[in-house]
């Protein structure tokens, strides 16, 4: 196991890099505390794989250090590295059987043979793979041989740490939910430090005690699910974490008044912000409600459509050119009647440039 730190990295596939722009991961000032589970999320290209293969070793970034426990092993190869990592897709040998698939790492490095066969006797149960050991991989479904991509990653007990690079993409959801409750199990049995990427929020949110959030190259927010859902840093991990995400409106503040349009909210705190910023308020679908009357803090909306997915419903709100997602409990009434969206302001976050901002920030 180890702490990895990352101090002052960034990098550009260009060789000679100009602009922000130019580089996939801007710079990064980061610790992965030792033992701990991490999931990095974000879209498409913001840079995930980019930074987990640098940690690997894959790759080298183009500024900055990693450090495991406070040795510089920025120019070590992966095999120097004590690194497992699992891939999106499965690598696997086709030829060999589950068993020699999940003993190879192990035999690599001449482990006896009684330690492997109570290893892969382990990991295969863990997988649910017990019956499966004789027989040969290539005529697997692929999300048994990503299973097996798997097993070859968390056999080792050697390991640094062990990172997981979309693992779950190929294995159909029911299976896709088991194995992330038999990751999250294995986890707090081993303790050793995982990182897993994906850009689902839902695998990140249940995965990790610590979720990081990338957007565009950066590091735009760490912190516990809770924290992320209650208080996002940046606009786009309000937006990204939820269903639906938060609600972003461009605002005007003046003290305890946020305006947009021809409509005034009241702020429990005054805020002075700085000049020649974008403002804008953001609350999550989950703390606006609905009202057949006008009440405090609300305004006139149109409702456009009801969807009910059970637990509860989410409405479709239309202000003048903007849309307000609302998320109404199960046991409330809702209707077309209900024309007054209502927001808590305990719940209003503000929103400079795209960053959380708070009263004792702008004064």
């Amino acid at each position: 196991m180890a702490e990895i730190y990352l101090k002052q990295l960034a990098h550009s596939y260009l060789p000679h890099p100009q602009a922000p722009s130019d580089y996939a991961l801007k710079q990064i000032d980061l610790t992965w505390e030792d033992g701990k589970a991490y999931a990095l999320l974000g879209s498409s290209g913001c840079g995930k794989s980019t930074l987990l293969n640098i940690i690997s070793g894959l790759l080298h970034p183009s500024q900055g250090q990693v450090l495991f426990d406070g040795q510089d092993v920025t120019q070590l190869p992966t095999e120097q590295r004590q690194i497992a990592q699992v891939f999106q897709f499965p690598v696997v040998y086709d030829t060999m059987t589950v068993y020699d698939n999940l003993a190879f790492p192990l035999r690599n490095r001449k482990v006896d043979e009684a330690t492997i066969k109570t290893r892969v006797q382990e990991i295969a149960q863990l997988l649910e793979m017990s019956g499966d050991l004789k027989k040969k991989a290539q005529g697997l479904t692929a999300d048994a041989k990503q299973k097996i991509s798997l097993g070859r990653g968390l056999i080792r007990q050697d390991v640094a740490a062990i990172l997981f690079d979309e693992p779950l993409t190929v294995i159909d959801p029911h299976l896709k939910w088991l194995l992330r409750m038999q990751l999250k199990a294995l986890h707090q049995k081993s303790q050793r430090t995982m990182i897993y990427v994906t850009h689902d929020q839902t695998e990140a949110l249940t995965f990790a005690d610590q979720v990081v959030v990338m957007y565009d190259g950066y590091v735009v927010q760490m912190g516990t699910p809770q924290a992320l859902f209650e208080r996002p840093a940046h606009t786009f991990v309000g937006y990204f974490i939820g269903s639906p995400g938060m609600n972003v409106l461009p605002v005007q503040v003046a003290g305890r008044q946020v305006s947009f349009h021809d409509q005034t909210l009241y702020l429990p705190q005054s805020y002075t912000p700085a000049p020649n910023t974008s403002l804008a308020l953001g609350i999550r679908p989950e703390f606006l409600s609905l009202h057949r009357e006008p009440t405090f803090n609300s305004i006139p909306v149109t409702i456009q459509r009801i969807e009910d997915i059970g637990r509860h419903k989410i409405v479709r709100t239309a202000f003048q050119d903007l849309i307000i997602n609302v998320i109404v409990p199960d046991q409330v009434a809702v209707s077309p009647e209900y024309t007054y969206l209502s927001f808590d302001a305990a719940h209003i976050h503000l929103y400079a440039n795209d960053w959380l901002i708070t009263a004792e920030d702008t004064l």
